[in-house]
């Protein structure tokens, strides 16, 4: 195949050549209709920019491990370092932008008795209010189980008096410290425990998700994907758009990463690949580049929070992977059948894509400056 061939086939404008537009009619038509229905995706998405910003607790008693995942997922921390932190001193708060327009409101609470006491009695409005998540963590290794599970009580039970609607996420934490042959019997008790708590306190079960979490492997991202795709306020739309993309592409599984973070914001999922056995790849995935991006930083004396990369490629007899940049603020990932023409259009038309998906980045402006 001569190289006008090859780029008419990818979509790229050519010099008017009609035997090139004829042969290859059908594949330019999908691309160029690529953008079209997406224009009443992107109003819903403009409109859902007005709640952009989302308050978010993170609470739990002290040393049950709150600072620590905070400083893994946002500051860029290797769990072998987190021994350094020191206890939270009353209300850390942090403004974190996310894929531009979310920004999380976030509030790491101390959990020292004092500062627990202020929070439910002099601040008990001032913290509690206009709260979108609760994220709750649990010591599973805590000899005081049953004071642990009073002090959630008295938290959800000011919760529902100022932000009823919220959702809360109980992160059973540190389950690496639990034999692995008990950690199902353990796991089901204190979730038992802590669901009839939160009924006790007026919260459903659809406003409940509990998860096992480790700061030592993925279950950590798994969890905290969950809390961002609750938060992020065009998560359908982002999805029917990916959709959209992976049939243009052919591809068997499309993952949406925030680049900081490298937390999943959402995937597609199709054809075979619906039937893959690891339900966690997404999140190990993040833990690979979280990896990386440490290792990069490493050798180039930067910044863990400030390296990128181009572009990264996997290919095998089965399959072939890569992943790149979408937006400023995304990486895409990309999962292809093991065809070298295929994968080569994939990236290509990946590329012509951004300009599509660069509204999930665009912050709303007032004034020239961006409104926080």
């Amino acid at each position: 195949m001569g190289r006008c061939d090859a780029l008419a086939l990818l979509g790229i404008p050519l010099p008017f050549r009609p035997h090139h537009t004829i042969l290859h009619s059908s594949r330019r038509q999908r691309i160029l209709t690529l953008s079209s229905p997406l224009h009443p995706l992107l109003r819903k998405m403009e409109r859902s920019r007005r709640q952009k910003q989302r308050k978010v607790l993170l609470m739990g008693r002290s040393g049950a491990g709150k600072s620590s995942m905070r400083s893994i997922i946002f500051s860029n921390y290797v769990a072998k370092d987190v021994r350094r932190l020191g206890a939270t001193v009353d209300v850390e708060h942090s403004n974190i932008r996310f894929m531009g327009n979310l920004m999380l409101n976030l509030w790491d609470c101390g959990g020292q008795d004092s500062f627990v006491e202020s929070y439910l009695t002099n601040q008990r409005s001032h913290v509690f209010s206009s709260v979108a998540v609760l994220i709750f963590v649990f010591d599973i290794s805590s000899k005081e189980a049953n004071a642990d599970l009073l002090g959630f009580s008295s938290t959800i039970r000011a919760l529902q008096e100022f932000s009823p609607n919220s959702k809360i996420f109980v992160l059973i934490h540190k389950m690496d410290l639990v034999p692995t042959d008990q950690r199902s019997r353990i796991l089901s008790q204190r979730t038992a425990d802590v669901r009839a708590t939160c009924i006790d306190e007026g919260f459903h079960d659809q406003q409940v998700e509990f998860w096992a979490t480790s700061i030592w492997d993925q279950s950590l991202y798994r969890a905290w994907t969950q809390v961002i795709y609750f938060l992020v306020p065009n998560a359908t739309v982002i999805e029917n758009m990916l959709r959209k993309l992976a049939e243009l592409l052919d591809a068997r599984e499309l993952i949406l990463y925030e680049r900081t973070t490298c937390l999943v914001v959402t995937h597609i999922t199709r054809g075979v690949e619906t039937r893959n056995p690891y339900a966690d790849r997404f999140e190990r995935i993040s833990s690979i580049l979280k990896t990386h991006k440490h290792s990069m930083a490493k050798h180039t004396g930067t910044n863990a929070s400030e390296v990128s990369f181009a572009e990264m490629q996997i290919k095998t007899g089965d399959f072939m992977f890569f992943i790149t940049r979408l937006t400023e603020n995304t990486n895409i990932a990309v999962v292809m059948p093991g065809d070298e023409a295929a994968f080569n259009a994939a990236r290509i038309n990946v590329q012509l894509a951004r300009r599509e998906f660069e509204h999930l980045d665009i912050a709303e402006k007032k004034g020239g400056k961006e409104t926080q």
